[in-house]
């Protein structure tokens, strides 16, 4: 099984991306997570992204689709969930063609819908564990608030090291990620509708405004 996640930056989408991955045994391919490999790692492409992700703006398509079509390529019997790309129309189709051309078939599209405002407020209160960016932690929700430990503020999951990306401190680069994201002409939004409009999966439109466990018992009804 194979499937597309989207939603903007705060909706919770990597949190309810890890919840199917675990159901289902997928892989849960995140284009952020492969750029921060690169980052921690120094490596060349690592430190070009880094340059774009620190300014709030799109990796260039030619550093991004080569390298997810690889790990898709190299992905689970089971499938994947590809969540955070595509990001724009122009990577919507790229990867549409992609996919045709290697005989993988996609299933299902995920899409998770929320109030822009009410997003950004969520990104700011987010916190990332060392150990596993996929463990939420979020210090204006009680269910998945942070423990404090000797002081310090830790992981709720594992008890691993927290701490905030820059970005998601900096309202410019939010509204900046936000644009991209809510632009249907050429933007994310766009990339969604090419989906729903150029593709035999399933669509699957969840409200990213209820909670946690609301939305990802919705979700799971819908898939198999």
């Amino acid at each position: 099984m194979n499937i597309l996640a989207f939603g903007p930056n705060g909706s919770g989408k990597g949190t309810q991306g890890a919840i199917v991955k675990k159901k289902y045994g997928l892989d849960h391919i995140e284009s952020g997570a492969i750029f921060r490999e690169h980052i921690k790692g120094g490596t060349e492409l690592g430190l070009k992204a880094k340059e774009y992700i620190d300014e709030g703006n799109l990796v260039p398509d030619d550093l991004t689709i080569p390298m997810v079509l690889e790990t898709l390529a190299n992905s689970k019997e089971n499938g994947w969930l590809l969540d955070g790309f595509p990001r724009s129309l122009a990577q919507a189709e790229a990867l549409d063609k992609a996919l045709t051309e290697s005989g993988m078939k996609l299933d299902y599209v995920i899409e998770i819908v929320l109030d822009r405002d009410i997003a950004k407020e969520r990104i700011m209160g987010r916190r990332l564990c060392a150990n596993d960016n996929n463990h939420p932690n979020h210090i204006a929700f009680d269910a998945i608030k942070p423990v404090e430990k000797d002081g310090e503020l830790v992981c709720r999951v594992c008890g691993g090291e927290l701490s905030a990306r820059a970005d998601d401190q900096d309202e410019a680069a939010i509204n900046k990620r936000h644009n991209i994201y809510y632009d249907d002409v050429t933007g994310t939004m766009a990339a969604v509708n090419y989906f729903k409009n150029n593709t035999d999966a399933k669509i699957i439109s969840i409200d990213g405004s209820k909670g946690i466990k609301e939305i990802s018992e919705e979700l799971i009804s819908q898939l198999p």
